[in-house]
């Protein structure tokens, strides 16, 4: 079973809306917190934005007041994070990544999820 499963992402034009899942087969007792980072073409992954399992958040300062990173705990332990992003501009096109970091110290990556903005 793949640990995390990313989905919505797409081609926007400058400042529409996505919003990107991350549906992970993971307990949540096992997580320590959950992330986005991405990857423009010819550049280095960078954090997008991070959630503990209790809610607290962290950005980027390139995103600040434009994403919005939250999560859903399922009654079956299972938890699926969300990164709403709005204002988009082109420079936030990149290929999108979810993140677990386990308690043990572990950590797990998604597929990756493409995000194109026209201008």
């Amino acid at each position: 079973q793949v640990p995390l499963v990313e989905s919505g992402g797409g081609l926007v034009q400058a400042g529409g809306s996505l919003r990107l899942s991350c549906a992970a087969s993971l307990s949540i007792f096992s997580i320590n917190f959950m992330g986005w980072y991405r990857q423009a073409p010819g550049k280095q992954r960078e954090l997008v934005a991070i959630i503990t399992t209790s809610g607290v958040t962290t950005y980027a300062d390139s995103v600040k007041g434009r994403f919005t990173i939250s999560r859903d705990n399922a009654k079956n332990a299972k938890i699926t994070v969300y990164l709403q992003m709005n204002s988009l501009k082109p420079e936030d096109t990149a290929v999108y990544y979810c993140n677990s970091v386990q308690r043990n110290g572990g950590h797990y990556w998604g597929q990756g999820t493409q995000v194109t903005v026209s201008s």
